[in-house]
């Protein structure tokens, strides 16, 4: 037999291991919402980290110093893709999504536990970026082998539906980072974090690392995967075919992810900041603003998954698109200086509300973009390159365009723009909800 052939006819969970798909949900998305929650934490107390590890006269160049150390991390995603995107595909997700767990929870300690400038001097900027290489290096594997993994526990139909729980928990992560920074600027108050207190969220999220492990060490491997190892056994273990070699495919992951990423990281990253800078808001407002709004969000990620399951992936995903093209600018456009609270969350819950559209089947669409045998390693090169281009600078590139052109609504067009793209390549797109993964 054939490993093609065996990779047509990969089985589904059935009633017999329900059990295990739902185990498999829950060590899925709790994971990534850790690994998320370790990677963002540095987003939201980009201001701070800036006077910390990068102190300059210029609050926007600090800022914007603080803003690369954080891109610096995606640079290393592509790495890690390579790695365990192959390692995914050889030796199984399970192994590469208990592994990636590991390194970030220990990088994520370092940073809590790393001097600053004035302590150390450039040493202090240079660890920092150290240990933001290694969170890119174990997020380039974490995020697109738990969407596989996620993907091929789905029952027959609802892949839509239970990859959106991978996106639901990077979600819930980034909640998680963003509720730890509010409650404790609430309870410090600015000063006492400025000092020490910004260190709390890095032990946290970094101290919770080995619950996850444990959860994750008790699951399964995926059955798509399980029926490939037997395949390839039967034909004396043929490796398979590299994803570089799959080049149409990787440029489909790589073009779909744009938009996802400048959505995702503009939303979920700067808004705390931009909500502080362009709309004078306190930093502990813009915090609880963006966290609240993400609830929206990640309550409507599987809602949108499961929509996809049911109308397809492209009428759900061109929706979200062409809503991004229509709605964010004049909504933030009509906003006075210091709008309501209540005003404010409105608007930024409604951008929520329509990236849920594009995020919610986004998991499932990509992985259908591959077979089983190449399926890690394609997403995740397609996936992390693009994030490490249009995601990880967004907040750099959105902070850049409000001081180089004076509109505070400009990073508003640079996500409109990536909408715009995604939209028209979308239009082109052949529907996947309904073919079998190969």
């Amino acid at each position: 037999m054939k490993p093609r052939q065996a990779q047509a006819t990969a089985p589904h969970p059935t009633s017999q291991n329900r059990p295990a798909s739902r185990k498999a949900v829950l060590s899925g998305a709790s994971g990534n919402a850790l690994e998320t929650f370790d990677f963002s934490v540095y987003a939201y107390l980009a201001v701070i980290l800036g006077a910390e590890f990068f102190p300059s006269a210029d609050r926007t160049v600090s800022l914007l110093a603080s803003f690369a150390a954080f891109g610096v991390g995606f640079l290393a995603r592509p790495a890690g893709a390579v790695v365990f995107g192959r390692l995914g595909d050889r030796r199984g997700r399970r192994q590469v999504l208990l592994v990636t767990l590991l390194l970030m929870g220990g990088a994520t300690l370092g940073i809590a536990l790393l001097p600053g400038y004035s302590t150390i001097g450039v040493l202090a900027p240079a660890l920092l970026v150290l240990l933001r290489l290694l969170q890119g290096f174990s997020a380039g594997g974490e995020i697109t082998t738990s969407a596989a993994y996620l993907v091929e526990w789905a029952p027959r139909g609802r892949r839509g539906f239970f990859g959106s729980f991978m996106q639901a928990g990077a979600v819930a992560g980034l909640l998680l980072g963003s509720l730890s920074v509010a409650t404790c600027y609430s309870v410090l108050g600015e000063s006492q974090m400025q000092e020490w207190g910004w260190r709390i969220p890095f032990v946290i999220a970094g101290c919770l690392a080995p619950l996850a492990y444990l959860l994750r060490r008790t699951t399964e491997e995926t059955p798509a995967f399980s029926d490939l190892v037997e395949a390839q056994a039967d034909e004396s273990s043929r490796p398979a075919r590299p994803a570089m070699g799959r080049f149409r495919p990787v440029w489909r992951a790589f073009v779909f992810t744009m938009f996802w990423s400048v959505g995702f990281y503009f939303f979920l990253t700067y808004m705390p900041t931009f909500l502080q800078r362009e709309f004078g808001v306190s930093a502990s407002q813009g915090t609880w603003i963006s966290s609240l709004a993400m609830v929206v969000h990640m309550a409507l990620i599987p809602v949108c998954g499961a929509l996809s399951d049911r109308f397809g992936r492209k009428p759900v995903l061109l929706t979200g698109c062409l809503a991004f093209v229509v709605v964010p600018v004049p909504l933030f456009g009509l906003l006075s200086d210091e709008p309501p609270f209540v005003v404010l969350f409105l608007v930024v819950a409604a951008v929520g509300a329509m990236l849920a559209l594009y995020t919610g089947p986004a998991a499932a669409t990509m992985a259908e973009f591959f077979p089983t045998s190449s399926r890690t390693s394609g997403m995740a090169i397609g996936y992390n390159v693009a994030s490490a281009v249009f995601g990880g600078f967004t907040p750099y590139i959105a902070t850049w365009l409000v001081a180089s052109t004076g509109a505070r609504i400009a990073p508003v067009y640079y996500v409109a723009g990536a909408a715009l793209i995604a939209a028209g390549w979308l239009a082109l797109q052949r529907e996947t909800a309904k073919a079998d993964l190969a």
